[in-house]
């Protein structure tokens, strides 16, 4: 982003008296009733970190489970809620609201906006999440526990469970509002306060990732929400849609579900590309190579989405020629993907490289990912699929595209972003150390798992025969350095903001966008009440 900014709309000239001034309320209070974008902004990502330790210590209870053959901690039952609660917790509690927070941060600043379009909806959107987080939480202290069905939650297990169900239910019900809120919020935000002179094509590709993920959310959330509440009506109105002795179909709820969950995972993956659009081009001192067509690729991928979710229903015993067409529609969506990692790695070709935390997270996201979107590409494939369908080799190719993409570039934006936000330099020893114990242990973790799946072992259970030992034991053991390693960056964070070093004005010398070359840092607590002027 080459454009020149007109001094006048700096915020320097009122950024700093208002650094202190948080509005009418101080202490708890003021973060209870805030509306400033950048409150909001932290409270999404502080609610998502609190949520990413819940899941993964559910996550260390599952692998402790499976660190050896036959019932070791856990009876079934327990071990099933923990499976279920884990991808519940983990996508819904801990990514998409990060990715939020990200939003809610960054686009105001990016696009030389002033805040969110509609503060106070933006504070409900965040507020609601707590409570459906606590009512999550809830569900494992009613009569026969949390459900155990798995977090997409199929009929006909769900119609049996007990109370739980429900909570979880309505927790569903209530993340997906908040998604909507939020998206409709970031959308209006988008296409209506951009600075003058600030074009759609000029935006930076974090933006235009989120403003895709928005129109995506909108589309796909409330179909959750209907599949959950016919489960709801199954369960308690007598309806039949998903019991086939009343004339329904089980398999009706797998095609609703993946109708929303395939979208999902470019809800999670598009906000995820762009940070990393924002972070290779800073390190690489270029500009992003091929800007449209990443944005074009962008777009593709989530037209793409809306085609392909039967590809997670090889087996439930579709004609040849529905599987023919998701086969072709799933290998499809790897070209405008593909473009994407060709486009990032052009970007560094011939760049003034530097290995900075961020950028070791953007690289290893690039690594790991690419590996989880061909492993992607193996499970597309119907007679491939059928033999691995539900075995541990899926567990590995989602967690590959979970957490190596969304996770890794979540950190990646953490650290790029934490001397803009704070002011305060981050350790960069610890934050280096924290990249490689990550990724060393992740790989342990789920590389091993695809041999697993290979082998038959299926997922989501609790025992398993002996020659299934040596791969759970070595994954076992990278779950817990894992864990410890994510300790490691909570204490690089709190000493941090404690205590860290001042940060430069510019401590990245490749970043160009708007917050970055017209705020100071940190940024004052508002930005932009006189809007840039791009020419």
């Amino acid at each position: 982003m080459s454009a020149v900014v007109d001094t006048h709309g700096h915020g320097h000239d009122h950024g700093h008296e208002h650094h202190d001034h948080h509005g009418g309320y101080s202490g708890v209070m003021r973060w209870i009733t805030t509306t400033n974008h950048k409150d909001i902004g932290t409270l999404y990502l502080w609610f998502a970190g609190i949520m990413f330790f819940a899941g993964g210590m559910m996550a260390l209870v599952i692998r402790a489970e499976l660190f050896e053959p036959g019932l070791q901690l856990v009876n079934p039952d327990f071990f099933n809620q923990m499976t279920t609660m884990h991808g519940l917790i983990m996508i819904f509690g801990a990514i998409m609201p990060a990715f939020v927070g990200f939003a809610n941060w960054q686009i105001p600043m990016m696009i030389g906006a002033p805040d969110m379009a509609f503060a106070r909806l933006n504070n409900w959107s965040f507020w609601l999440l707590p409570f459906a987080a606590t009512l999550l939480m809830l569900s494992f202290f009613t009569p026969g526990g949390a459900p155990g069905t798995g977090w997409t939650l199929y009929a006909p297990l769900t119609v049996q469970q007990g109370i739980g169900m429900d909570f979880t239910i309505f927790a569903v019900h209530i993340l997906g509002m908040s998604s909507i809120l939020g998206s409709i919020n970031i959308i209006t935000t988008i296409l209506n306060m951009r600075a003058p002179g600030m074009t759609l094509m000029k935006m930076p590709m974090f933006c235009w990732t989120w403003l895709i993920t928005a129109y995506l959310l909108v589309a796909v959330m409330p179909v959750l929400a209907g599949a959950v509440t016919m489960t709801l009506t199954d369960r308690h109105f007598g309806t039949t849609f998903f019991n086939a002795a009343g004339g329904g179909d089980p398999v009706l709820y797998q095609h609703i579900f993946w109708f929303f969950g395939h979208p999902e995972v470019y809800v999670i993956a598009l906000p995820a590309f762009g940070v990393i659009s924002q972070v290779i081009p800073a390190f690489s001192r270029k500009p992003l190579f091929g800007y449209a067509s990443m944005v074009y690729a962008t777009a593709a991928i989530a037209i793409l989405s809306f085609i392909v979710w039967a590809h997670h229903m090889y087996t439930v015993g579709m004609p040849v020629t529905g599987q023919l067409f998701f086969m072709y529609a799933t290998t499809l969506i790897a070209v405008p993907t593909g473009v994407k990692v060709f486009n990032w790695v052009s970007t560094m070709w011939k760049g003034s490289l530097s290995f900075e935390t961020p950028m070791l997270f953007a690289i290893g996201f690039l690594f790991l990912f690419t590996l989880g979107g061909f492993t992607g590409l193996v499970l597309s494939l119907v007679p491939i699929d059928i033999q691995l369908q539900d075995t541990y080799y899926v567990v590995a190719h989602f967690h590959y595209v979970m957490v190596a993409g969304a996770m890794f570039s979540a950190f990646a934006g953490i650290y790029f972003w934490l001397p803009k936000w704070t002011g305060k330099m981050y350790n960069e020893t610890l934050g280096q150390w924290h990249f490689w114990l990550t990724l060393i242990f992740f790989n342990m973790i789920f590389f091993v798992q695809h041999f697993l799946g290979m082998a038959g072992m299926p997922r989501r259970i609790p025992y398993y025969p002996l020659m299934f030992e040596t791969w759970n034991k070595i994954s076992s053991i990278g779950a817990f350095g894992f864990a410890v390693s994510q300790l490691l960056f909570l204490y690089n964070l709190f000493t941090t903001l404690k205590s860290g070093a001042q940060a430069p004005q510019m401590p990245w010398e490749g970043a160009d966008s708007l917050d970055w070359t017209h705020l100071p840092t940190p940024v004052p607590y508002h930005t932009w009440e006189t809007p840039p002027v791009l020419k």
